[in-house]
Formats: C-alpha cells, sequence, structure tokens
C-alpha cells in the first residue's frame, strides 16, 4: 500500500474512539461504496464484546484444519508467513479464509499463537473459521472475530499468503483498513478515512436531537418528523 494511504497514529486513535456502527453511518455519508457492502455478515462475530474498538491494516491468508499432512504428524508454523506480517505496516490485523468444507473444524488462534501475533504488532484476528481460548486471549487485549470457538487447533494451517480473501461475505485485501467492535468488523475506504471521525460526530449530534426528541414532553409524531428531516 501507498504511504499517502497511512493514516498517522493521531488519525488511527481517532477511529478507535469511534463504535464500528457509527464508522459504518459515517461512510455512507460519502457515498464511496454500496451500502450493503464492506462488513462482515453474522456469520463472522466478535467474541471478545468488552475489548475496546480494533483499528489496523490486513494481513490476508488462507488455512485449513480439517486433514492432516500427506505424510502424517502435523503442520509447522511458516517462518515466511510470520515475515510477511511485518510487510504490512502496524497496526496489524490477521485475516485468514477457512477454505474447508466446513470451516472452524480446529482453531489456528488461541492463545500462544495471539501472543506471537500481537509480538508482530498485531491487535485482532479476523476468520470464518474458529478460534479459542478465548479469556487467555482477552487478557493480553487481543481481539478475535470468528465464525465459531474451536476446542482444538486439529491440523490448522496456512497455505497461502498475501491473497484476496473472503470472511463472512466481506472481501479483505492486504493493507485494507479495518475496524471493529462487538457489533462487527468493516473495512475503512482509504479515500475517506481521516474523514469518517468528524463526520461520525456530525452524524452522532443528529442522532443525538432525535432520540432527545423523543424523550421529552414535547413529543408529537408530526414534530418527529420535523427532527427526522435533520437527518438528512
Amino acid at each position: 500500500m501507498s504511504a499517502e494511504a497511512l493514516l498517522t497514529e493521531a488519525e488511527l486513535e481517532s477511529l478507535r474512539q469511534i463504535g464500528t456502527n457509527m464508522v459504518a453511518n459515517a461512510i455512507e455519508s460519502f457515498n464511496v461504496r454500496l451500502r450493503n457492502t464492506g462488513f462482515a455478515d453474522a456469520r463472522v462475530r466478535c467474541m471478545l464484546e468488552d475489548l475496546p474498538p480494533m483499528v489496523g491494516y490486513a494481513v490476508t491468508g488462507r488455512l485449513r484444519s480439517g486433514e492432516p499432512p500427506i505424510g502424517g504428524g502435523t503442520f509447522r508454523d511458516r517462518a515466511d508467513f510470520w515475515n510477511s506480517i511485518l510487510q504490512v505496516p502496524p497496526p496489524r490485523v490477521l485475516v485468514l479464509e477457512d477454505m474447508d468444507d466446513r470451516p472452524g473444524r480446529g482453531a489456528f488462534v488461541g492463545n500462544v499463537h495471539a501472543s506471537i501475533l500481537k509480538a508482530l504488532g498485531c491487535v485482532g484476528y479476523v476468520t470464518n473459521g474458529a478460534v479459542r481460548e478465548l479469556p487467555s486471549v482477552q487478557a493480553i487485549g487481543f481481539q478475535l472475530f470468528a465464525g465459531s470457538v474451536a476446542v482444538s487447533h486439529a491440523y490448522a494451517h496456512i497455505f497461502e499468503i498475501g491473497t484476496i480473501v473472503q470472511v463472512g461475505g466481506l472481501d479483505v485485501r492486504a493493507g485494507d483498513l479495518l475496524h471493529g467492535d462487538r457489533h462487527g468488523v468493516l473495512t475503512v475506504p482509504h479515500q475517506v478515512a481521516t474523514r469518517v471521525p468528524a463526520a461520525a460526530e456530525r452524524l452522532q449530534r443528529k442522532e443525538d436531537r432525535v432520540i432527545e426528541f423523543c424523550k421529552s414532553q414535547d413529543f408529537s409524531v408530526e414534530g418527529l418528523g420535523e427532527v427526522i428531516k435533520t437527518l438528512h
């Protein structure tokens, strides 16, 4: 990705202060993509809802976990994969598409791999497959988005690095900017990323006016219609 697409630490921190729902609303205001695209659907959910919003650049790959290697035994971690993570600027988010015909047979990320990934500058992990050891991972402040929780790592291994992947209907490319919290995960288009916080603040003020009107003694359907107009 180009240096121009990178956000400053202050800009990244501004995004961390916003919930993913409001980030989605802000992106919609720029009309840079269809409103039914750019986010993972309910097949991928936040596993650690108490952690703050996650913001980072995607490191992508594909994995399988259901079958052992041809020669038996287990798969070894790939040093080329660990090195490839460092090619994407921090903060990083690992995004792996589980290619088994039943994703989630085994979990690639538990407490050990979460610790390794955090040491490599990653702040979270997104997969349509499984994760495990949730309490230990939460304790180190590493966010997880996944399709399921698994008991075992089974034969989880990465076999492709840097490709375009799809998780929960969301296409993710290496270097994409991701934002996620308890409501889900989405991509933030680079061309509007620096403008999202200000747009979110404006939208929040408009929503607050509607909510306050609904609580007031002056509430009426007619008045509600007038207040709703201010949202557009």
